[in-house]
């Protein structure tokens, strides 16, 4: 028997998102927003967070800072009911924060500390016995943590299947001109790989959706699950899955920080109840729809009676009656 339904792999930081920032801030002395205030953040955290929220038990690995803002991870752990076990809080380590400008149309970028926890993450923090107590195994985002290289991703990966898990895994554009070619053996792992448009575009060299995800499946993922912005998500697998599940009409973004989290975290709740992939792509969507109209990555989805609500509009949405 599994202790935990899933476990995720990544970063547990500090975000704050400083909302609305328009282009010519640095053209103003003194630039007035209605609110400045810390969330919590970081990919696998916020993954962590959203899918506990969805009512599956979930343990995070990851590594902080033995100061205020990790011990700040671990209360939001517990208060989360997230099992913090392989939480290392490191001594000597300044807990990573980030300063997230979003422009009034949702769009942002991040301000990130290179000295900071994020970067410091390696193998050696990372419990590997703790791996086989869940069904799934989340790496929250390939390079997001730099020494998280494709060896040591293989031997996370090789653990996770040596105990019959599904691995799931997104990413983010790359820091340090890390390419596809140089994890191709960590990708062969990979289930359901979560890249948005631009990252499997660029990462690929691609244009067409389609041969964007036939050349990701050409690494030997399962399913190349890429996120398309207004118009949903396109499911590409070596199954024969092809198709567009399309996103959740009339929503106004606030705040897309901790978008592609929640979407992860909606797909992988749908991976744990026995979900279609056309159904999982359906929970990501909703997920995801829910986050980008509240500040800060898991500011939005409360629990699982506002999924549901949402996901029960979504369905109205399209006539989806199964």
């Amino acid at each position: 028997m599994k202790s935990l339904d899933v476990i995720c792999v990544g970063a547990a930081i500090v975000d704050i998102p400083l909302t609305p920032v328009s282009k010519n801030v640095f053209d103003i002395e003194s630039y007035p927003l209605e609110q400045i205030s810390m969330t919590i953040g970081g990919d696998a955290i916020n993954e962590s967070t959203i899918i506990s929220r969805l009512g599956h038990k979930v343990g995070l690995i990851s590594m902080a800072g033995d100061d205020a803002v990790g011990k700040y991870i671990v209360e939001h752990c517990e208060k989360e009911g997230i099992d913090h076990t392989g939480v290392v809080l490191r001594p000597g380590v300044d807990t990573s924060i980030n300063i997230g400008l979003v422009t009034a149309n949702g769009e942002r970028t991040f301000i990130t500390n290179l000295n900071g926890s994020l970067w410091k993450m390696n193998i050696d923090d990372v419990d590997l016995d703790l791996i086989p107590q869940a069904k799934i195994l989340s790496l929250a985002s390939f390079f997001n943590n730099p020494l998280l290289d494709n060896d040591a991703l293989v031997k996370i990966f090789r653990k996770a299947k040596e105990a019959g898990m599904i691995i799931v895994a997104d990413m983010i554009k790359p820091r340090l001109q890390e390419t596809f070619d140089g994890f191709k053996e960590a990708l062969s792992y990979v289930d359901y790989f979560f890249p948005n448009v631009d990252e499997a575009q660029l990462m690929t060299g691609e244009t067409d959706l389609e041969k964007v995800a036939k050349k990701i499946i050409s690494y030997g993922v399962k399913h190349a699950v890429i996120k398309i912005g207004k118009r949903g998500v396109f499911i590409y697998g070596s199954d024969g899955t092809n198709l567009i599940v399309p996103a959740v009409k009339g929503i106004t973004a606030l705040d897309t920080i901790g978008a592609g989290d929640n979407f992860a975290s909606g797909f992988i709740t749908g991976l744990l109840e026995g979900k279609s992939v056309e159904e999982c792509g359906q929970y990501g969507n909703v997920a995801a729809s829910i986050a980008i109209q509240s500040i800060g990555a898991t500011a939005g989805l409360k629990n699982r009676a506002m999924f549901d609500e949402r996901l029960a509009e979504y369905r109205r949405q399209y006539n989806i009656t199964k």
